[in-house]
């Protein structure tokens, strides 16, 4: 029994807990919250971890992505109004383990400064293109793992993408904060953006 639990532990720790900073980021991107991100994780894990014992070892990435979504969708399903009126309170959620600290006051700061219109672009694509898009430019997931998690054909993730990155690239321009003489075609991710 104790060397099953040793087992257990070591698969655990093996194929699940380095994943854990990319579910965060997932499961905030699919909620559109920290807090909750790290709760659909929190209950991702808890799934995981009874469920080691059936994991194979291959691919444990879309194995755990697999299992927040289905636990995202769950949460949607028995989800009711939400009644904080204090959202500020998100901002200041600890971290769950295995997760990067917060930035600090000063760096939130430049971030935001940086990438206001940015984030307005972004913020005014529909959620089906803005999802995709954090996805893959934020969250760094690759096509397949994108569609298995949205439970969509990966060409539709391509098309997604392709039409949010044009739709952002449009707005930058129209705003100015993009030159509307670029020749360069793409503006690349949000992820080299950032940089």
């Amino acid at each position: 029994m104790a060397s099953s639990s040793a087992s257990r532990q070591d698969v655990f720790r093996t194929h699940v807990e380095p994943e854990i900073e990319v579910l965060l980021r997932v499961g905030q991107t699919l909620t559109g919250s920290w807090a909750d991100g790290e709760d659909l994780v929190q209950e991702t894990l808890i799934r995981a971890w009874t469920a080691i014992d059936r994991f194979d070892g291959a691919h444990p990435r879309a194995w755990l992505l697999t299992i927040l979504r289905n636990a995202h969708l769950n949460s949607l399903r028995r989800q009711r109004p939400d009644l904080t009126d204090d959202t500020a309170s998100f901002d200041r959620a600890r971290p769950a383990f295995g997760a990067t600290a917060p930035p600090g006051p000063e760096q939130t700061v430049i971030d935001r400064a940086l990438d206001e219109d940015l984030e307005r672009a972004v913020a005014r694509l529909d959620e089906k293109f803005r999802t995709v898009l954090l996805l893959i430019d934020v969250d760094l997931l690759t096509y397949t793992e994108a569609a298995e998690l949205l439970g969509i054909p990966v060409g539709t993730v391509m098309s997604r993408l392709s039409r949010a990155r044009d739709r952002v690239r449009l707005q930058l321009r129209a705003t100015g904060a993009l030159p509307t003489t670029a020749t360069t075609g793409r503006t690349g991710s949000l992820a080299q953006r950032k940089r």
